[in-house]
């Protein structure tokens, strides 16, 4: 019968169908309708208003008056699709559990293979959420969930210490929305972010114990991935980021809020004021090297009009190229 699943049995469901279409029915009544006993019908009744799905009147006999079925039977399915998320939970923890006795067993097993999107997005905020001192990551397209869907975790795991370094490719970074809604949010908060042109691949490394990569490079390859346990590839995998973090480019993200206390050397003569908001962001994605068109898709410009913002800001610092201009920006302490 189509109600088993939320835990009525076939004579309940029998009870309850014929109950709805008969309101401030008898037992004797009901079991007419239904094709049952009176005695049984009586227990089947009862069952339904301590299930919450009919009430029962006072009086000789009783009466039943079934709930409106799409608020009673709703509030079961609820109740039902609790029971299963903390069974899929529960199912979770005792497939790592497996998995980590399995490895212990078997050391050679540094490596696993995930071929399910779902057990993809798990394993990262897997990776993520049992943090305890850092996360390093390469982040780059394409992307398995929504960039920024997982932006508050992140600010709370950094508040309770974890650090999280973070190289971020141009692609990433000139993402529509990303920069803005995102990564800043995320370095005001303590991330420590930095840029490069292109990384070699998507990757997460949690502390020192485990590391997630996609299965290919070629397009596609990350419908499935590698997660990788304490090893000589987790060990060379840590050895790569750190080499790309020394050679990526620091993002920067806050606004400076007073004038530098002493002026460059050389150069035109600096501000009096501190940049205002959109020139700092633009500044920032100038120095981590995005293009105008990148720039215009971040920010929602036109491509005149970023033309225009760039040749004023570099006017303004009394540069010729922009190499000039980050550099002169970094020594009024702009960047």
């Amino acid at each position: 019968m189509e109600l088993n699943v939320l835990g009525l049995g076939d004579e309940t469901e029998h009870v309850y169908i014929a109950l709805i279409g008969h309101p401030r029915g008898t037992a004797s009544q009901v079991a007419g309708l239904a094709g049952g006993s009176t005695a049984s019908t009586a227990r089947v009744l009862s069952t339904l208003v301590a299930m919450g799905l009919a009430t029962r009147t006072g009086g000789r006999p009783p009466r039943f008056t079934a709930h409106p079925p799409d608020v009673a039977a709703t509030a079961l399915i609820q109740e039902r699709e609790h029971q299963l998320d903390a069974a899929r939970a529960l199912v979770q923890r005792l497939a790592e559990t497996h998995r980590e006795a399995n490895r212990i067993s078997h050391p050679d097993i540094a490596v696993e293979l995930l071929t399910q999107r779902e057990d993809i997005s798990q394993a990262a905020h897997r990776l993520t959420a049992e943090a305890r001192h850092q996360v390093r990551a390469f982040d780059l397209p394409p992307y398995v969930d929504r960039p920024g869907s997982n932006l508050q975790q992140q600010l709370g795991r950094q508040r309770t210490g974890v650090v999280h370094r973070v190289i971020y490719s141009r692609a990433a970074v000139s993402w529509p929305g990303r920069l803005a809604g995102d990564i800043l949010p995320s370095v005001r908060a303590g991330e420590q972010a930095r840029v490069r042109g292109e990384l070699p691949l998507k990757l997460i490394i949690r502390d020192d114990r485990a590391a997630l990569i996609p299965f290919s490079l070629a397009a596609g390859g990350h419908a499935a991935a590698y997660l990788i346990h304490r090893s000589p590839m987790l060990a060379a995998l840590e050895a790569l980021f750190e080499a790309e973090w020394d050679r990526a480019v620091a993002l920067g993200a806050s606004v400076p809020t007073q004038t530098p206390r002493s002026a460059p050397a050389a150069g035109p003569e600096p501000s009096t004021a501190p940049p205002d908001p959109d020139t700092h962001v633009l500044l920032t994605l100038l120095t981590s090297g995005l293009t105008d068109a990148a720039i215009a898709r971040t920010q929602g410009w036109s491509p005149r009009t970023t033309q225009r913002r760039i040749q004023r800001l570099m006017t303004a610092l009394g540069a010729t190229t922009r190499f000039q201009a980050a550099l002169t920006a970094a020594r009024r302490g702009w960047i």
